[in-house]
């Protein structure tokens, strides 16, 4: 596929169409890793951790398991 750069204010930016982030599993809030490789931008999805819904089963468990004792402990 070829792209072309659009004028996004004072900078160039680079369109990503909803197929082709559909493809890789990215939104509008997935953070992008943008790394130069030779001649080549190389943009992928970043790391950052283990996101917000993940969290929450985390945070669900840990009280499943410990909340009792964390509220003993607590008193």
């Amino acid at each position: 596929m070829i792209k072309t750069l659009k004028k996004h204010g004072n900078s160039m930016a680079l369109v990503i169409e909803k197929p082709m982030m559909e493809a890789l599993g990215i939104d509008e809030q997935t953070p992008l890793q943008v790394t130069v490789s030779g001649n080549a931008l190389v943009v992928t999805p970043a790391n950052v951790g283990i996101g917000p819904e993940r969290m929450k089963e985390i945070i669900k468990d840990i009280r499943k398991r410990y909340g009792p004792m964390l509220k003993r402990l607590a008193d």
